[in-house]
């Protein structure tokens, strides 16, 4: 089942990246490739403007074969609005399943007029959280369909129809399923809106005459949009086309909203981030594009869409506002830009997990490495004698595999590799500094994602045996920072060893407790006073106990170092230079000065 955005939900989810075997990887990529193949076939069709449910039937047909489910069906609300009635079917044995209607208020349909988004489940007929149609039941059970996806056909915000596959055996579908299935669905409402727009525009002379004016414009543009994607264009491409046609200037954003594309020869700022943003949420909403009025300027925009996943937008701009028929040719672009960005992640997704694996072997693996091993790691330019050091990356905004593709664009200059290993974002590198690179890494992922981010760093012995223990060592260093209140720093493990042997990072509160129960009482008299008792303290541990040294470090008068210790003395009691006291005081204080550390950078 999913949840109100369209996500596979308490039915099951997609297995982990490190499931995957690398022959189900490849024939997964394989079925993408031949997915989008059909997707960008039945884009070409649409363009030809042909019987809609010759149309409707080849996307049913294409997406029969890419999903390879067992049935596959389009079904559109009648007239009335209160049932959906079937216009193409693949692999349906029934003449019955063939003209079922379907009432609004039950099964998957109903839930997805409810929510406006995809809906699956996994064993339909025995699912009692759906109310159920006996007539369709009988139906789906005659057929023997068990597992059912459904995705939305919108126009503008409203739902009409909806493309749906079918199981013969129980099993949840997978996130790209549902989003290949959705873009489908797109093209199925396009089919079936031209085909309105053309029925309307020949009820009167002026109205055919515009209307065919819009669609040759509108065809001859999408079908140059396909071509260039077809034929192995980019954003930049599809960017330059639109200038074309459109006029302005048009930028494409990523999924983070930063312009990875900007092209036309009409200069105006930017919209503002905010305003953009604003529509951009309209726009995911809608599915539709939303128009900035600026001053004399203007700013369309589209969000790119698969389904509910955001792959970024294209924003046109010029000094005047775009008709409609150029709306819903920017609408267009952003629908080849999201199967060209889809066509992009797949290939990125399968090298990322082919990276995973091998870097998950290579952190498991005894060392010296196996001849395989290396073999398979020199086809990817690694030299796995040059790795010397582990990073363990960790975030409380980020996801783990974001972290880890930020962490594989840098890794070359690391001599290194990355990836996600089990949930934790890690780069094996070399590294003749391990402080000075975990510096280097925090501040090239601070500026780049502009979030707070953790990195330690951990050597590697010659004699050790394996990477697991610099990578464990490493991931409890991270977990202790973190556990100390420190959010956004870069250090090596040499600063943090002693603290994570000492305490359980997953208990990161008795690390706080810790430090409140030895430092309490100076920490409220620094606070309260405006003092440095704690400073004091813990350069008087730094100095050995020497006063004369401390005084001089603190640059203060050896009298007012000696009634600081006075005081700190009879915040503390007496007992407080006693071996095993003073030995839990220096830790406490290290602990916290580490985590003071961090507050001049984040007020930076």
């Amino acid at each position: 089942m999913t949840n109100e955005r369209g996500t596979p939900g308490r039915h099951g989810a997609p297995l982990p990246a490190a499931a995957w075997a690398a022959p189900e990887m490849w024939e997964l990529r394989a079925r993408r490739e031949r997915g989008l193949s059909s997707l960008y076939a039945t884009a070409r069709a649409l363009t030809a403007l042909g019987e809609v449910d010759t149309v409707l039937a080849s996307i049913v047909r294409h997406a029969h074969d890419l999903i390879g489910a067992d049935v596959t069906y389009l079904s559109v609300l009648d007239e009335s609005g209160d049932s959906l009635k079937l216009h193409a079917a693949e692999g349906a044995l029934s003449p019955a399943f063939r003209a079922a209607q379907v009432p609004t208020t039950t099964g998957v349909a109903g839930r997805i007029l409810e929510t406006g988004s995809p809906f699956w489940v996994s064993d339909y007929l025995n699912d009692a959280s759906l109310e159920h149609d006996e007539r369709f039941d009988r139906i789906a059970s005659d057929e023997g369909l068990v597992a059912l996806l459904g995705v939305p056909l919108r126009d503008s915000d409203s739902v009409f129809g909806m493309l749906f596959v079918g199981e013969r055996v129980e099993r949840p579908f997978a996130m790209d399923e549902v989003a290949l299935l959705s873009a489908f669905a797109d093209h199925a409402a396009v089919a079936l809106l031209n085909a309105r727009l053309y029925d309307e525009s020949r009820r009167a002379l002026a109205e055919v005459q515009e209307a065919y004016a819009s669609m040759e414009r509108s065809a001859h543009v999408h079908e140059a949009l396909t071509q260039v994607v077809l034929t192995g264009g980019g954003a930049s491409e599809v960017a330059e086309l639109l200038v074309d046609d459109l006029g302005g200037r048009v930028s494409v954003y990523d999924r983070d909203d930063a312009p990875v594309v900007t092209t036309g020869a009409v200069r105006l700022p930017a919209p503002p981030r905010e305003r953009l943003r604003s529509a951009l949420a309209d726009s995911r909403a809608t599915g539709r594009s939303m128009t900035l009025e600026e001053d004399s300027e203007s700013h369309c925009v589209v969000a790119m869409l698969a389904g509910d996943a955001y792959l970024g937008a294209v924003v046109l701009s010029d000094r005047r506002s775009p008709s409609d028929v150029e709306r819903l040719i920017l609408e267009r672009g952003a629908q080849i830009l999201s199967l060209l960005t889809l066509k992009q992640n797949a290939v990125v997704e399968a090298e990322e997990r082919v990276r995973g694996e091998l870097l998950t072997e290579l952190v498991l693996a005894q060392r010296p490495f196996a001849d395989e091993l290396r073999t398979r790691a020199a086809a990817r330019g690694l030299d796995v004698d040059l790795i010397n050091a582990v990073a363990v990356v960790e975030s409380q905004t980020l996801r783990s595999a974001e972290l880890a593709r930020r962490l594989h664009a840098m890794s070359p200059e690391w001599s290194g590799i990355a990836g996600d290993y089990f949930g934790t974002a890690v780069m094996l590198l070399h590294a003749d500094d391990p402080e000075q690179a975990a510096d280097d890494v925090h501040r090239r992922l601070r500026s780049s994602l502009r979030q707070p981010v953790l990195v330690c760093i951990a050597p590697v012995a010659e004699a050790a045996d394996s990477l697991r223990r610099p990578f464990d060592l490493a991931a409890r260093s991270v977990k202790v920072l973190r556990g100390i209140g420190a959010e956004d720093r870069g250090m090596s493990t040499a600063r943090l060893a002693m603290y994570s042997i000492l305490f359980d990072p997953e208990r990161d509160g008795e690390l706080r407790g810790f430090i409140e129960e030895q430092l309490g009482a100076l920490l409220e008299y620094d606070d309260r006073r405006g003092t440095e008792l704690v400073k004091t303290l813990s350069r008087y541990f730094d100095c050995a106990g020497n006063l004369t040294r401390a005084a001089k470090e603190l640059h203060v008068h050896m009298n007012t170092l000696v009634k600081r210790m006075d005081r700190i003395g009879r915040l503390l009691g007496e007992e407080w230079r006693a071996p095993h006291r003073a030995l839990e005081l220096e830790v406490a204080v290290r602990l916290h000065m580490l985590s003071e550390a961090e507050a001049p950078r984040e007020r930076s």
